[in-house]
Parts: C-alpha cells; structure tokens; sequence
C-alpha cells in the first residue's frame, strides 16, 4: 500500500492523538495547554497560532470522535464518522510545499482551529484507508493491558501489537515461560 508521506504523518497524528486519551493509561496526556502545545509541536502541527482552553476541548472531543473510528465495526460505520468529522472541520483543500516537504494536500481551511486541523487532516488519512478497501488496519493493540490504537500497514495485515518490541515481546516471553512451565511438569 502506497501511502504518500502527508497521509503517512496524519495516520501517525491521528494514532498518537487517540493513544493520549485516559481510557489508555489511566490519565489524560492532552490535560492541559501546555501538554496541547507539546503535541501539536511534537507533531509539526503546521499553521498554529496561540492556543487557548477552548481549543484544547474542542481537540478532546475530536479525539473521542477518532476513536470512535478506531472502534467502528464496519467501513459504513467509520465512513459516517470519518464524513461527520471532516464535513465539521469545513475543509479547503489546497496545495502546499513548506519546511522542505515536496508539494501535498493540506485539508484544513487557512486559519482554522487546532481542532478543524487536526479533524480535516486526519480525517482525510482515515478516509484514505477507508476508500482503499483497508477500514480493517484501523486497530486496537489486542495485548489485554494495552489497547492502544495503531494503523496496520504489515503487507499481510497481520500486525496484533501496538508495538512489537513491547506489547509482542512481553505476551511472547510469557506464552513461552507458561509452555516452559508446564513442560516441566
């Protein structure tokens, strides 16, 4: 799957924007200003001006609704989500090259909110796995203490973890100490 780097960064974006809600770790990492301004930093969320407590809750409820995505049983499902976020967000697609990247679409209208930029961009990644016959890569990690949202972009679609190094490693050293075990009697 040919996925351009503009799609590829707003499916990162949109994965770590969902794995900052409370239900995944027990608190919340978009909190607070400070925290929203780590993010959109973290994530060269372009065109940002000063933020204010209103965009901060204006980005949790776009969070809620991505994971609602993330969570959709079906690809009707996630279309009628996907269109609800981006039709909101009141997008104005437009060609832009800056900070080195080589020409690509930016969804949002110019001078939106954090909020419609994150729902416009995002929206459209998501909407690209959707159209591409692909809603299934849009996953929740199946280790039982974990849960965080991934894109499954393994050419076999066979990915399971969050992140192998972590959620995998750990489930397969104790699948392989439970057999150890019970080998032994």
């Amino acid at each position: 799957m040919l996925i351009p780097h503009d799609t590829r960064s707003a499916l990162d974006t949109v994965v770590d924007l969902v794995n900052t809600a409370p239900e995944r770790a027990g608190n919340d990492e978009l909190r607070d200003l400070p925290s929203l301004y780590d993010f959109v930093q973290s994530h060269q969320v372009s065109g940002v001006g000063e933020l204010t407590h209103a965009d901060l809750a204006a980005v949790q409820t776009v969070r809620a609704r991505f994971a609602g995505v993330f969570a959709a049983p079906d690809a009707r499902a996630a279309a009628e989500l996907i269109n609800q976020l981006v039709a909101a967000a009141g997008t104005t697609p437009h060609l832009t090259n800056h900070d080195g990247y080589d020409w690509h679409v930016h969804y949002f209208a110019p001078g939106a909110s954090v909020a419609d930029h994150l729902a416009a961009d995002c929206g459209m990644a998501l909407a690209f796995i959707v159209v591409s016959g692909e809603q299934e890569r849009l996953r929740r990690c199946e280790a039982p203490d974990c849960g965080n949202a991934f894109v499954d972009l393994s050419r076999n679609r066979s990915r399971r973890y969050c992140d192998s190094r972590t959620c995998g490693n750990r489930l397969h050293v104790a699948a392989y100490r439970a057999r150890r075990k019970e080998a032994a009697g």
